[in-house]
């Protein structure tokens, strides 16, 4: 999986992203600080959703491709510090070979 932080994003990368999220919102709820961007298997992008909604107040997003059932990334958004621990909890726990309970 790769992973990429995306610090203070400028007006034009989150309207990039909230043009094509999953849910088909146009706002967010909450400002946005940070933004985790997340590529990998659909199996672990999946699995990286439910740990980073699990461990701190982000909001998780998928991000569609081209054609609209292709979900290319996942996009967690927040205040940088639960981004960052977000994204530390995904790496740390898919690294030790996460369980859901």
């Amino acid at each position: 999986m790769e992973f990429r932080i995306i610090k203070s994003p400028s007006p034009g990368a989150l309207n990039i992203l909230l043009r094509r999220r999953g849910s088909g919102k146009s706002d967010i709820a909450e400002p946005v600080d940070a933004v985790g961007l997340i590529q990998g298997k659909m199996i672990d992008m999946v699995v990286a959703a439910d740990i980073a909604e699990k461990s701190v107040g982000v909001v998780v997003e998928d991000i569609k491709g081209n054609c609209p059932q292709n979900m290319i990334l996942l996009a967690i958004m927040g205040d940088t510090a639960s981004v960052e621990s977000a994204m530390a909890e995904i790496k740390f726990k898919l690294k030790e070979g996460y369980h859901a309970c």
